[in-house]
């Protein structure tokens, strides 16, 4: 995980609590200064600014750790006024690999995925939930966010492409037939969607 998004209307109350939390495991936070200010102390809230490693770990973010693989305990945090402003925060300065919301509300869950341009998007689930294994391709062993072939985590099929060899046994060859709904054609097999609205 490089980057937190945290709804504005959390500042006060949820936060500080998650601050505190990734504080306690040793992760660096690279806060802007809507979050930062937030976790400074005063008579009337409960901050982590007196947790030990608050001095050290407890940073301003500066204007690249947004778009930095961090590689590390380093975690860049960031305010949003809303949904539609961490949706296009995320296709502008993500890996569009794996991106998760924490939401309780079914409504905000479906814009996001629907929203983020993501080889995996989830709503309450761990991104560790990407890795290949969890997708049951076996050994992950490659991830493309690209949007054609593979995307997302990569199994040995999402690897390999394929060659078509045909060979016709008729003396004169074998031409394909025509299809259409006309008498004589061939038929289509699709069949209508009877679906009138999407999962997410």
């Amino acid at each position: 995980m490089e980057t937190l998004l945290v709804h504005q209307s959390l500042l006060e109350t949820i936060w500080p609590d998650v601050a505190e939390a990734l504080l306690t495991v040793n992760v660096k936070l690279l806060c802007d200064e809507p979050t930062l200010s937030a976790l400074s102390s005063s008579p009337t809230k409960k901050t982590p600014d007196n947790h030990p490693n608050f001095q050290t770990h407890v940073l301003p973010a500066p204007p690249e750790a947004y778009t930095t693989e961090h590689l590390s305990l380093t975690l860049a945090v960031r305010t949003v006024p809303s949904l539609a402003v961490a949706i296009a925060h995320i296709n502008e300065h993500g890996s569009h690999h794996t991106d998760c919301i924490i939401t309780e509300s079914t409504s905000a869950g479906s814009t996001f995925v629907r929203g983020v341009d993501s080889a995996g998007v989830f709503v309450n689930a761990s991104t560790r939930f990407a890795d290949g294994f969890r997708y049951g391709f076996g050994a992950e062993v490659g991830i493309s966010t690209g949007r054609i072939h593979a995307r997302g985590p990569v199994g040995l099929e999402g690897l390999v492409t394929y060659k078509y060899v045909l060979r016709s046994q008729g003396e004169e060859g074998h031409i394909v037939g025509e299809f259409g709904r006309e008498p004589g054609k061939k038929q289509y097999a699709h069949q209508p969607i009877e679906a009138k609205e999407l999962p997410f």
